[in-house]
């Protein structure tokens, strides 16, 4: 795989013309979809060419993994967003407040209680999103399906949060599609309009079921070692 700068741009760019596809495709505005590139596990040299060649929207798995490379790539390139969608230690709330626009994983009470103080305390409004366990794997995070409308509105109610959306991952052993329409109907009867959905195997998938931000990693940046 091509890694040069040209390499990155034009794999950045195939990522782009098939979500505008994908839109088409559902009839929907590809400006409706968010691309988030997954840099988890990439230092800020792999990650540069991809904000030079337009990208402005990043996605993190760990805290302390981006709070080593994000402050000076932010610093360098204004604007850029950085969105937390790998799980999340209630003790790490209060630096993952201050660093990310978008957290992707919220996934059970004591956090949801740690949000809402730092968020009050920092005066931030980083999007929020539930996250989903779809397939009830008990190796993975996530809310269960069956308990999602009760943990939204404990959400909203005992903890005073703001929820943008759901987010889900798929089993990888299993089709996507029953999972994306599943973690939409959950969005749509709470009144949600995000759904973070599709990474790089099946993001065009996610786009037909209503995704609004697909993360795609090794599509963009090549393979992780």
């Amino acid at each position: 795989m091509n890694d040069s700068p040209s390499g990155v741009a034009a794999r950045l760019a195939e990522v782009r013309h098939n979500i505008a596809e994908a839109c088409a495709e559902a009839c929907r505005d590809a400006a409706a979809v968010t691309l988030v590139a997954v840099s988890k596990t990439f230092a800020a040299d792999a990650i540069e060419p991809v904000i030079a060649a337009g990208q402005r929207v990043f996605g993190e798995n760990r805290v302390q993994e981006a709070k080593a490379k994000w402050p000076a790539l932010g610093e360098r390139h204004p604007g850029v967003a950085l969105h937390l969608i790998g799980p999340l230690q209630s003790n790490k709330a209060k630096e993952a407040v201050a660093l990310f626009d978008a957290i992707h994983s919220v996934d059970r009470p004591s956090l949801c209680a740690a949000l809402a103080k730092e968020l009050e305390k920092q005066d931030r409004q980083p999007l929020l999103f539930v996250e989903i366990n779809t397939g009830a794997e008990s190796q993975k995070a996530g809310i269960l399906p069956e308990a999602a409308d009760a943990f939204l509105r404990d959400c909203r109610t005992t903890y005073g949060l703001t929820i943008a959306g759901l987010m889900c991952i798929p089993p990888h052993d299993e089709p996507p599609a029953p999972h994306f329409a599943l973690t939409a109907k959950i969005a749509d009867r709470n009144g949600l309009k995000l759904l973070s959905m599709g990474m790089s195997a099946d993001y065009e998938v996610a786009i037909h079921f209503g995704a609004t931000h697909v993360r795609v990693g090794s599509a963009i940046f090549g393979a992780r070692t």
